[in-house]
């Protein structure tokens, strides 16, 4: 299904700029030479806009910004249209490269500088590629507003010159790394690069995968990639959005003086749309690393924003979107597929109806059966038609999209940004919300028989290795073979840098104001007669309502033998009531345009509710339904049993999971600590659903239940909505559980095998100290911060940026009441696997015998104090910090506290902390990967080697 979410309705949109009933021509009070101002939208009334001025700069350069003093924060967003579509055949992935590069440093900012800087002023930053579009975006504390934006311009007007042959082999490595831990080494990981090779004609912009062909970057130079950057990444191509707690004057004064001076880029056209069609149905097949076979369908359609988007997201609703869809009811309901799903995924130049599906094995359905049977609900959706609550839940997820959206500044500009950069116009949130509104049955219908009735596509089935005859049939298209010239094109002396011409001096970084203050949430607190223990907070941004329930009934209430059990009440409680069916529970909350999450922890059962205000009422209601009168229904448990079970035996597939559970059982002794959340396949088969009713009966009661409330109502009224539980009556058993530590040997590597591994998995620790808030814990993960707790730590930067290693390291404390952990962790590639433990030994060894710098201590204290202006922004953010509150009975002050912690503890303290709990005798070492090849070599680093079989 096609969630309407803003971020995807504003990935990749085309054409030209529109007008608004809510332009105001500007007064003279924020001109600025250089600077020419474009429109202001106002918020007048209930309208559906983010108010925002829009410049553009002498250059080309297009500056929006977004005025929000509900926090002291600041997101900058600098969005360039490009993407792999900008791409030419043979030089791929060059677009996702300068993700990578736009971070090693340019003429003023040091390598790995941008990341220091970020970190240490409490902010985030990252950036992404698609088809379409690159952007690189941070948030950050308001006072740092100028650093950011020296930043930013700094890699627009002066990266060229800065990017040497080294830092371009290392990035190459990181990028090589990063696609053989997201593709290679991941089950199914190259469908989507399979599909749009076959499904695209040859050259076509999106025939080849963002990240690129790795064979591209081996035979390209870094002159070919200057080039591109040359190309594409001029200011002309380029929106530079910013929203929060700014002052406009001041705001333009400075995007005129770091910007102002870059010369402007080539021109840039809007791309144009290829068009093709399929004549015959394309079958393609591959042979992969995995469990389940796997069958996907796509067809070509139209373009994001056409004018039949919106009809062909609702199609792939009705047919694929959760429970109330037709191949639920006609693939998963029945067990004839493990999970089945349709999507109507949109980019700028072009979108794919993509319809999958994963046979189960008991079925005794072959993918072929399996194909017919998705072939035949296509014909069962033309005598359905649309009904009436399609168009309503369309509507719903649409307000509810809209209104979620808004909960954050950075969801704000990235939207503005987006539609900026692909229609021309920051505000097209209203036509947007009124192409989806227009729906009616017969434009579904007419794009149904327009886009997929009596239509070709692509087929490929991905079947377990050595498994050919498994695939739906013999493969009919074969993709021309990739063949060019192995030299590379760009010398030198065809490299022109547009040189920038200031009256300042770039070289002198921005010195920051003093810090806002920022204001911890005001909280009310409150306790049900039935026990629930509520802590809350009014936020009044947004009309919505974001609850957490947590009831004692987690992971660590089972035995070890029926591990999973809780799993499998929750998915239970996610089935049908005793009043509706399943299918009329999600029809009911997709109308609302609520999420209803019902999953575990190791603790507890949770519950996390999303809605708008106004539908609160009647979710509530729903929720209540969902756990006071579950159905139980013998065939929905064994449905999603059997689905756990081959969820387990999938998981094998998967070296993180075979690495997480590994090493969950060598740092626990022989309970339930030692399990997977979820299970394994020989406890889940042990779990009867007499065991989860009566887990049900004896465990889901109110008392020493938590409730964490965000909403923009008060205390009284939010205590009304709780009114739905007040029957609800109880008390489940306490927890009663010690996880001693274990007798497992030390110093040692234990080798899981994972057959043709493109990469291993590493995790190296041992069991540490539990949970505190302001003692040993907290001032533990002070003193990993500058090892493995920050993109430049010590351990980050020596695998990553200087060995290229992998596509990130880190290491980091975790523990509850109960157990701790400090654990190292990274995945390599495979012909550096030991190496990069040589590495990691290094790195820990060192830091525990010689300890922090100065610089290093300065470092953690400006980064962790400087963080609290992003803690408390949403919704999500406010949520997490009163879970934590609530569950350790803290007082705000804590926040204090660990403030001072933070500025008072000292190198002394924190070596003292290093040589404690660093001790590497004392840790244990997991290695997933090619077992017949790394056992000889991680002997030779003299490393006792034990296989281990999960």
């Amino acid at each position: 299904m096609k969630k309407w979410t803003l971020p995807l309705l504003i990935t990749c949109l085309a054409a030209c700029e529109s007008t608004s009933p809510y332009l105001d021509s500007k007064t003279d009070n924020h001109k600025v030479a250089g600077i020419t101002f474009v429109e202001e939208i106002k918020k007048s009334g209930h309208e559906t806009v983010i108010p925002y001025e829009k410049y553009v700069l002498d250059n080309g350069l297009t500056l929006i910004l977004h005025t929000d003093k509900s926090d002291p924060l600041v997101h900058v967003d600098m969005t360039y249209h490009v993407g792999s579509g900008r791409e030419e055949a043979g030089k791929s992935g060059f677009a996702h490269f300068f993700e990578h590069m736009m971070f090693q440093g340019s003429e003023h900012v040091a390598d790995e500088q941008h990341f220091k800087l970020v970190t240490e002023a409490g902010g985030t930053m990252n950036g992404t590629t698609n088809n379409d579009r690159t952007n690189y975006f941070q948030t950050v504390p308001a006072n740092q507003l100028e650093k950011m934006l020296w930043l930013e311009s700094d890699r627009m007007g002066f990266l060229v010159d800065a990017v040497t042959q080294e830092k371009f082999e290392v990035q190459r490595e990181t990028v090589k790394n990063e696609r053989g831990q997201r593709v290679d080494n991941r089950p199914y990981g190259r469908v989507n690069e399979r599909i749009a090779q076959a499904l695209y004609p040859e050259g076509h912009p999106y025939s080849w995968p963002v990240i690129g062909y790795m064979e591209d970057l081996d035979r390209v130079n870094v002159n070919d990639l200057k080039a591109f950057f040359l190309r594409w990444y001029g200011p002309n191509n380029a929106t530079l959005t910013i929203g929060g707690d700014i002052n406009t004057t001041e705001t333009l004064a400075l995007v005129k003086k770091y910007f102002g001076s870059i010369p402007r880029g080539p021109e840039v056209k809007m791309p144009e749309k290829p068009t093709f069609e399929i004549k015959e149905d394309r079958y393609i097949s591959m042979e992969d690393n995995v469990h389940l076979p796997l069958i996907y369908m796509s067809y070509p359609t139209v373009s994001v924003r056409d004018e039949d988007e919106a009809p062909l997201d609702l199609l792939s609703s009705i047919l694929g979107g959760g429970k109330t869809s037709l191949f639920y009811k006609n693939l998963v309901k029945n067990q004839l597929t493990v999970q089945a799903s349709v999507s109507h995924p949109c980019s700028e130049l072009a979108c794919t109806f993509n319809l999958y599906a994963l046979p189960h094995p008991a079925s005794g359905k072959s993918l072929a059966d399996i194909e017919k049977v998705m072939r035949e609900t296509l014909i069962e959706f033309e005598s359905r038609g649309v009904e009436d609550d399609d168009l309503i839940k369309a509507k719903a997820n649409m307000e509810a999209s809209f209104v979620f959206g808004l909960q954050s500044v950075q969801g704000k500009v990235s939207q503005l940004a987006a539609n900026q950069t692909f229609k021309g116009n920051p505000n097209y949130i209203e036509q947007d919300i009124a192409r989806y509104a227009g729906v009616t049955k017969d434009d579904v219908m007419r794009v149904y028989k327009k886009y997929l009735k009596g239509k070709h596509g692509v087929i490929m089935s991905v079947v377990p290795k050595g498994k050919l005859d498994m695939v739906a049939a013999k493969d009919t298209f074969k993709p021309k073979e990739r063949t060019f010239d192995r030299t590379a094109s760009t010398s030198a002396n065809a490299i022109k840098v547009r040189k920038v011409k200031d009256n300042f001096d770039r070289s002198v970084m921005p010195i920051a104001k003093a810090n806002k203050p920022v204001d911890v949430p005001q909280m009310w607190q409150s306790e049900l007669a039935n026990g629930i223990k509520i802590l809350g907070t009014q936020s009044t941004e947004t009309p919505t309502t974001s609850l957490l329930l947590k009831i004692p009934a987690g992971h660590y209430f089972e035995s070890k033998d029926k591990a999973g059990l809780v799993k499998l009440l929750a998915a239970m409680l996610n089935e049908s009531t005793i009043i509706r069916s399943a299918e009329d529970m999600s029809n009911e909350l997709e109308k609302l345009g609520s999420s209803v999450n019902i999953s575990s922890t190791d603790h507890y059962l949770t519950i996390s509710v999303n809605a708008l205000t106004k539908h609160l009422t009647e979710t509530m209601a729903l929720v209540n339904e969902k756990l006071m009168k579950p159905a139980f229904i013998e065939s929905d448990f064994i449905r999603n049993q059997n689905n756990a079970i081959q969820g387990a035996i999938n998981n094998k597939k998967d070296a993180g999971y075979l690495a997480t559970t590994a090493y969950r059982q060598l740092l626990h002794t022989d309970n339930i600590a030692a399990t997977p959340n979820g299970g394994s396949e020989a406890s889940l088969k042990n779990i009867t659903l007499a065991d989860v009713k009566a887990f049900y009966n004896k465990q889901v009661k109110p008392k020493d239940g938590q409730a964490i409330v965000v909403s923009d109502l008060p205390e009284k009224d939010i205590l009304k909505v709780f009114d739905v539980f007040k029957t609800w009556q109880g008390k489940g058993e306490e927890l009663d559980l010690t996880l001693p530590i274990p007798d497992t040997k030390m110093g040692v590597i234990y080798l899981v095998n994972k057959d043709d591994a493109a990469q291993s998995v590493i995790r190296i620790g041992k069991r540490s100290i539990t949970q505190d808030i302001t003692g040993e814990f907290y001032k533990s993960y002070l003193m990993n911060f500058p090892l493995g707790g920050a993109f430049n730590s010590r351990i980050n930067l020596n695998l990553r940026e200087d060995k290229g290693y992998t596509y990130g390291a880190r290491s980091y404390f975790s523990a509850d009441k109960l157990a701790g952990a400090y654990t190292a962790s990274a995945e390599v590639r495979s012909d550096v696997t030991d190496k990069s433990i040589v590495e990691f030994v290094k790195e820990i060894k060192n830091y525990a015998e010689n300890g922090i710098t100065p610089e290093e201590l300065a470092f953690m204290r400006k980064a962790i104090n400087q963080k609290d202006a992003l803690k408390y922004e949403t919704p999500h953010a406010k949520l997490g910090f009163l879970a934590q509150i609530l569950e350790h009975d803290l007082t705000p002050d804590f926040v204090k506290k660990r403030t001072e912690i933070v500025e008072n503890i000292t190198a002394e303290e924190i070596n003292a902390l290093a040589k404690k709990h660093l001790n590497l005798k004392e840790m244990l070492m997991v290695v997933v990967g090619n077992a017949s090849v790394l056992k000889p070599q991680l002997e030779a680093l003299g490393y006792e080697v034990i296989e281990h079989n999960i």
